[in-house]
């Protein structure tokens, strides 16, 4: 069976469970498209051919025995550097960590594998993870395949370019301000970036994170269809006591009503005229679908983004600010230079307020997600951006950073996110729409998702322009 690689994830692990064909004829169509596409758009940095023909060979052998090879039985995906992987350096698109080799398997990996799972290659990030395109000193820069003008997307560019691109059909991201969400709406997939506690992650190789980190970032999938984001997420949501946020909450709990909050532009930005397009196509699709679709104002973003900031940065700060200058990576000096102007060093009074403050936002938020479920916003209040234009100047940075305040303000108070992607212009210009739900109503998320899906084009995978 010919070009295995534009199949989506759920047929691919259905033919290779049925016998209708090997896990390594799939691992081996997926690396010729590597070898073929990746030169174009260098979202791949570290091609791993002998291990994921061996795993292939190994869902072969279970197959063969009449084993349960997994739900992803011999699907290829990709991981991002900033993630331990057994045998392999965790650069996070560092210098200073090309040397960093993991001992073992970040949680999120060993979920993938152990759902079966075959690993091709490892993706891009930009220095430090630290913005929504993927540039760095070490493995150079990511291109949408797209449209090359284009970001790909931070921090996981590298991760949707594969993915956009055929290498691969379900691309593991990480997301802390929209580094799963951005990269997905820019290179036209679907991204979910779960809810804390739902997706076990830690590096072993590094000191664990402060606190910020720790209730703010996440891992999560892209893909090019809803049911293949459902099946990564459901692999990569496996207990792992080694992270202590994990909760063992049930994937799916009770049917919540089918009732959507439209905000075309949240807490008073400047929302494009595409963007609001999108929003207002999204939101026909689900009234047609059956769910009841209100204009109204949702919860105040900005406070929780710069509560965010505050958090985060406080972090940065302890644990990267040094090596920022060691690193000597332009773009993380310029972008560093930039977030520090817009929040200035917090002492621990902020820090304890900022704590006590997500306190009281998420319980008004959850208030409002008893009589909308589901939030339906923009990504960012623009098109995806000219590649690179957040380090052009001090004043494309703060044009960049208001309009992805959808982005970076939900983390702080731990909620999911969903990434859909409703169209690609004439101009190849993916567009797309973001879902919110409360914390752990993933399932929700999933089903409007689906059903935006459903009424709008196929995302198949992508030749780079």
């Amino acid at each position: 069976m010919s070009e295995l690689w534009r199949r989506n994830g759920v047929d691919i692990a259905e033919l290779v469970r049925s016998g209708e064909v090997s896990a390594r004829e799939v691992a081996q169509d997926s690396l010729d498209r590597l070898e073929d596409v990746n030169p174009k758009i260098n979202a791949v940095v570290q091609r791993m051919s002998e291990s994921a023909l061996a795993a292939a060979d190994a869902i072969d052998k279970r197959v063969a025995a009449g084993e349960d090879a997994g739900p992803l039985a011999g699907v290829p995906v990709t991981v991002k550097v900033n993630v331990d992987q057994e045998q392999y350096a965790t650069t996070n698109g560092l210098k200073l960590q090309s040397d960093l080799i993991a001992r073992t398997d970040n949680p999120v990996v060993a979920n993938l594998r152990k759902a079966g799972a075959v690993i091709v290659g490892r993706t891009n990030t930009p220095a430090f993870s630290l913005r929504w395109f993927t540039r760095n000193s070490l493995h150079g820069s990511t291109f949408n395949p797209h449209n090359k003008a284009l970001t790909p997307g931070g921090s996981s560019g590298g991760a949707a370019s594969a993915t956009a691109a055929g290498i691969g059909a379900i691309g593991h991201g990480t997301d802390i301000a929209g580094s799963v969400r951005y990269p997905a709406y820019a290179c036209g997939l679907h991204g979910l970036r779960p809810s804390l506690g739902r997706v076990p992650a830690v590096n072993l190789s590094s000191p664990d994170r402060h606190i910020g980190g720790q209730i703010m970032a996440v891992s999560g999938p892209l893909a090019r269809t809803m049911a293949d984001v459902k099946l990564g997420y459901e692999a990569m949501a496996g207990a792992d006591h080694r992270d202590p946020w994990w909760a063992p909450v049930p994937l799916q709990l009770p049917a919540q009503a089918k009732r959507v909050a439209l905000c075309l532009e949240p807490s008073g930005m400047t929302v494009d005229g595409a963007v609001q397009s999108a929003l207002k196509d999204a939101a026909n699709r689900l009234q047609l679908a059956g769910w009841q679709v209100d204009e109204v104002e949702m919860p105040d973003m900005r406070e929780l983004t710069q509560m965010q900031l505050v958090l985060w940065l406080a972090e940065f700060r302890r644990g990267a600010a040094a090596a920022v200058e060691a690193e000597g990576d332009p773009d993380s000096l310029f972008v560093y230079e930039q977030l520090q102007r817009h929040c200035p060093t917090p002492d621990l009074n902020r820090v304890m307020d900022c704590l006590q403050r997500r306190v009281t936002l998420g319980r008004e938020w959850n208030i409002f997600f008893e009589k909308y479920p589901v939030i339906l916003c923009p990504i960012s209040g623009e098109p995806p951006f000219p590649n690179n234009l957040d380090v052009e100047s001090p004043e494309a940075f703060d044009r960049v950073a208001e309009a992805q305040i959808p982005q970076i303000g939900p983390p702080f108070l731990g909620l999911p996110g969903l990434c859909v992607t409703t169209g690609i212009s004439d101009q190849d210009v993916p567009i797309g729409v973001q879902l919110i739900a409360a914390r752990f109503r993933e399932d929700t998320l999933l089903a409007a998702g689906a059903d935006i899906e459903a009424a709008g084009p196929q995302l198949p995978a992508i030749d780079p322009k």
